[in-house]
């Protein structure tokens, strides 16, 4: 099942990024970012044409009270989303209280380790102060980058589905999942033998 999740008051803090939710001052650097070529596809949007279309998007993100923003040094370069997951496609969870996270992240920040840095704290605050038991999360088959941040932050292949994007078009998809019981034990450290054993 989808529990009901509002994160307008949450704030999360990593060593390099604020995680809040949106702004109306944040147009700017939204726009910035959601009008550049190949961002947006990866998650299945098309790139903003206008900044009045980011404008429309940006007050959703606000009343919908689901979606964080990723703040870095000042300025907003990507977005956490957490979403309902597809419960007519996987009837098995009904009895489990599971969200989906999708995000986004600027071209401009790809291959720094911001993605898999933000998830961490997000995938906590889910399932410490949300008490979600399982975290749905996917990619399509094509999206290497999104496959490794995925692989990264803990979550193993679940299944294969279909997915509809936002311009019309079907993309073959992997579901991956991160129950909570498997993220419980990540964070126990690794023992390591004493010296000389």
């Amino acid at each position: 099942m989808n529990p009901e999740i509002d994160i307008s008051n949450v704030i999360l803090k990593t060593e390099r990024l604020l995680i809040r939710p949106w702004r109306q001052s944040d147009l700017d650097d939204f726009y910035s970012y959601a009008s550049v070529d190949g961002v947006g596809q990866m998650a299945g949007w098309k790139p903003h044409e206008s900044k009045e279309e980011s404008k429309i998007i940006l007050d959703m993100f606000i009343s919908h009270k689901k979606t964080f923003a990723l703040e870095y040094q000042g300025k907003v370069i990507g977005s956490v989303g957490i979403e309902k997951y597809n419960e007519t496609h996987f009837p098995e969870f009904k009895n489990k209280k599971c969200r989906e996270i999708g995000y986004v992240l600027s071209k401009e920040y790809w291959g720094q380790g911001l993605m898999p840095e933000a998830l961490k704290e997000v995938i906590r605050f889910l399932f410490e102060n949300a008490n979600l038991d399982v975290i749905f999360c996917g990619h399509f088959l094509w999206n290497e980058q999104s496959h490794r941040v995925q692989e990264k932050s803990g979550f193993k292949h679940y299944a294969f589905d279909t997915y509809e994007t936002a311009f019309g078009t079907t993309e073959e998809n992997e579901v991956n999942i991160l129950k909570r019981e498997d993220w419980v034990l990540q964070q126990i450290p690794a023992v390591r033998p004493a010296k000389g054993v």
